[in-house]
């Protein structure tokens, strides 16, 4: 599948801020099921300082600094990306290891091989060994099940269990509130699934990228979207999407990995200044035939604080009085 995206991210400042530094993932790598044809990202007004290279988990990442005052600021990444089909022929589950083989596996051993997945067992933000997860989990994890078989049952039941509400929940929310809450978005059941399977002592990771639309009716489709990828000593890295219940498949488009939402953030940065800002995403897909697809998605920002405000009203009145 030949896949032209172009994401654009757009911000407004009001009053205008200087002195901007910005942080992106915005540039896809090729990989096993995708082959990245052509990438890049422009930035208006146009950074003083501009940076690229590679993080610990493989991302491209993009660095830039503004340096004059401003009070909007648009970053639009374009690539086009042929996916193959490959992607969602994963292994039958009883092929794969008991989960008490895996977690054995990763448990600390003198004078055995480091495996870098044991990075992805271990708490972070979003993640943390909460007992309501334990007992959420403990039916799927039955004496010698295998891994998979377990990861594909929580996945149904994330997807059965739990209601999918758009703006229901931010980029702040914990996954114990989308647990309790049972509802979310697509970054809150995979923080979920995330923290269900690191409790088991099973290594995962979170993905940001896009699912592309197929006239599936796949909830996400068409914007960012986010999934888990489990990994298996044997088989490697395998990718469920528990918003969907689906193996990762050739429109699932992978942006970067990183143990959670915030490593792997689209865009994120600091501005000097105090100002009340405005974030609005757009996803546009193309494909080979014609077909053209978009979706724009105004994004809850972090409410701005008392305080805040009261220094901004003051700001305002005094730029009312001298004119």
């Amino acid at each position: 599948m030949l896949l032209e995206i172009t994401h654009d991210t757009h911000y407004s400042y009001d009053p205008s801020v200087e002195i901007a530094q910005h942080f992106a993932h915005l540039k896809p790598a090729t990989l096993g099921s995708q082959q990245v044809l052509k990438t890049e990202i422009q930035v208006d007004p146009q950074p003083a300082w501009r940076e690229e290279n590679t993080d610990h988990y493989g991302n491209i990442c993009t660095f830039f600094s503004l340096q004059n005052r401003h009070s909007e600021l648009t970053i639009t990444a374009k690539s086009l990306i042929q996916t193959s089909g490959n992607v969602g022929l994963s292994p039958k589950p009883e092929d794969t290891p008991p989960w008490e083989a895996v977690r054995e596996y990763f448990r600390y051993h003198s004078k055995t091989k480091w495996d870098a997945a044991s990075e992805f067992l271990f708490t972070s933000p979003f993640i943390a060994l909460q007992p309501e997860f334990a007992e959420f989990a403990r039916a799927n994890f039955t004496t010698g099940r295998p891994i998979l078989e377990a990861a594909i049952d929580l996945t149904q039941r994330i997807y059965g269990e739990f209601h999918y509400v758009s703006k229901s929940t931010d980029i702040g929310t914990p996954a114990l509130e989308a647990l309790n809450k049972r509802e979310g978005v697509c970054q809150d059941f995979a923080h979920v699934l995330l923290q269900l399977l690191r409790t088991a002592g099973i290594p995962s990771r979170y993905v940001s990228g896009y699912i592309c639309p197929n006239e599936s009716g796949l909830r996400g489709e068409g914007a960012t979207h986010a999934w888990v990828e489990i990994y298996s000593p044997k088989q490697g890295w395998l990718g469920l999407d528990p918003t969907n219940n689906i193996w990762t498949m050739e429109n699932h488009v992978k942006l970067s990995v990183g143990r959670n939402f915030t490593d792997c953030t689209p865009v994120k940065g600091t501005f000097k200044g105090l100002a009340k800002q405005t974030l609005s995403v757009s996803v546009s897909i193309g494909y080979e035939d014609g077909r053209q697809f978009e979706e724009i998605n105004n994004v809850l920002l972090e409410v701005v604080s008392t305080q805040l405000q009261e220094q901004l009203d003051y700001i305002e009145n005094m730029q009312q009085q001298q004119q």
